[in-house]
């Protein structure tokens, strides 16, 4: 046996092996690339909310701002179209990227892909810190996008292709983790360059530094077996096999990856497939989670919460300490769902976090609406503004260890090999898709539906927490090549998949 430890499942096959230093390493430097997601999240709302980068990019919007006439309700400051596009625009771009992203995530491997994106966020990072015009700022913003496609693409399924089933979920939650390393990093810059009259150029300039750290990482990367595999490189696989697995006897888990991969080559149009009623309900996860994932709401408060808070008449540095804040206590309620979903399972923590949220959601609109009304003018007094802030605070934390790194692992570990570009690319078109729309409409919601947006979102977290209870089997611990055995013992999803699945190249009934 090697020395090594059994991978158990209950539900699948036991693979020898154990955790190695080499995967924890790989799955670390690869998890960066959720680094650049993050630090555009948290830079983006303090950017728009300093002074000088409005006057010199969006003028109507300062006048807005500093409009005393009370003509303007303090729900409707920041409602400009042209402000929101900036933020928006890099979401739209990572959704038209995702598609070509899993082209050659699949066709070159994951690694290729994250050094692609990595590429494409340093040219936008730069073109952005050095920006003359709204031109160059909105093309910076389109090829962070394209960077932020192709990693978001590319880096969960590297992650839960390198892990072994049995800590799959701590180490693919290091992409979400990086996420709000990232996020907590961009707040923390904003704090300090918010006083300084380019320091809008520093803050975004500085993205280029995680994209660099991820191109540089991208090339001492190894890429995952099941990759090498599909692209015909088996003797190389199997090497690799055995050394993130830290044993020589890989053979029977490098044989059902070998089947995997006999299976998707008959697949000559994966987007087809996936259509197909035997692949429904890793379609309907990979659309529906990210879908409601970003009708949780949280992007509102990651990347608006500076101008969320001054809009609710904390200060300029007020708000930009609260996003710190904020930022501070989503790193650190990430750790939770790391050294817990592998223990407790995924479907635990989607629920818990569920509940939070709504009870957090209901209270913030609701203090909202008793100080500011329909009417937008009001104020809170320094205790109230704490008490606002605490449960923003448990709202994020609650995201945190749930939705948040849920959403991106949970489509990444469910689909085989055949349909998982497709259903990863799936997964970030939908993310981006609804990430745009809310970023784009947020702020002119905000001005119309002024307290109520709250209650809106609360009623998509009550929606979602009911669709997980009837509908999500749980996949802890089950090998990604196993998993369809999980749907087969579904009450619902037992209708639509197949009985026959391969086991060494003959079939047997599941």
């Amino acid at each position: 046996m090697a020395g090594g430890v059994l991978v158990t499942s209950t539900n699948g096959r036991q693979y020898e092996g154990k955790v190695t230093i080499f995967v924890l390493v790989t799955c670390l430097v690869a998890a960066m690339g959720g680094l650049l997601f993050g630090y555009d999240l948290g830079i983006t709302g303090g950017v728009t909310s300093m002074e000088p980068f409005l006057v010199k990019f969006f003028p109507s919007v300062y006048k807005q701002m500093k409009d005393e006439s009370g003509h303007e309700s303090q729900y409707c400051k920041f409602d400009n179209e042209l402000l929101t596009l900036f933020t928006s625009s890099l979401y739209l771009a990572a959704l038209i990227a995702s598609f070509f992203a899993s082209t050659t995530t699949r066709m070159l491997g994951r690694k290729a892909s994250m050094f692609t994106g990595g590429l494409f966020f340093l040219i936008g990072a730069l073109l952005n810190g050095f920006a003359i015009n709204i031109e160059m700022l909105i093309i910076g913003r389109l090829l962070l996008g394209f960077g932020v496609g192709y990693c978001n693409q590319s880096v969960p399924v590297y992650l839960s292709e390198m892990a072994p089933a049995k800590i799959r979920g701590a180490l693919n939650m290091g992409f979400q983790m990086m996420i709000t390393i990232g996020i907590l990093g961009a707040n923390i810059i904003n704090y300090f360059t918010s006083d300084l009259e380019s320091g809008w150029r520093i803050s975004l300039g500085i993205g280029a530094v995680p994209a660099i750290l991820l191109c540089i990482g991208s090339f001492f990367l190894g890429d995952t077996p099941n990759s090498m595999i599909e692209r015909g490189q088996k003797e190389g696989a199997k090497k690799m096999l055995q050394k993130i697995r830290g044993i020589d006897n890989v053979d029977e888990e490098f044989q059902d990856l070998i089947d995997a991969s006999e299976e998707a080559k008959k697949v000559e149009h994966p987007w087809k497939n996936i259509t197909q009623l035997r692949y429904r309900p890793q379609l309907t996860f990979c659309s529906l989670i990210p879908f409601f994932q970003q009708l949780t709401g949280i992007n509102v408060i990651m990347f608006y919460a500076p101008v969320l808070f001054k809009t609710l008449g904390f200060g300029n540095n007020a708000s930009l300490m609260s996003a710190v804040i904020t930022g501070g206590v989503n790193v650190l309620a990430t750790f939770v769902s790391i050294f817990t979903v592998d223990k407790f399972g995924r479907k635990i923590l989607f629920l818990e976090g569920g509940v939070q949220m709504f009870i957090c959601q209901i209270i913030v609109g609701s203090m909202i609406a008793i100080n500011f009304g329909v009417s937008g003018e009001g104020s809170f007094t320094h205790i109230e503004a704490n008490l606002l802030l605490f449960f923003i605070c448990l709202y994020v934390a609650a995201f945190a260890w749930s939705w948040g790194p849920l959403g991106w692992l949970v489509p990444s570990e469910i689909c085989s090999l055949e349909v998982r570009s497709a259903g990863q690319a799936t997964n970030v078109a939908v993310n981006m898709l609804f990430t745009f729309a809310i970023a784009q409409i947020f702020l002119t919601m905000l001005c119309h539906l002024k307290f109520g947006l709250f209650f809106f979102f609360a009623g998509f977290v009550l929606i979602m927490t009911i669709f997980i209870v009837m509908f999500f089997p749980e996949t802890n611990n089950v090998p990604i090549e196993e998993m369809n055995k999980v749907w087969k013992s579904h009450w619902f999803w037992t209708k639509f998949v197949s009985d026959v699945v391969v086991d060494h190249g003959h079939k047997v009934v599941a």
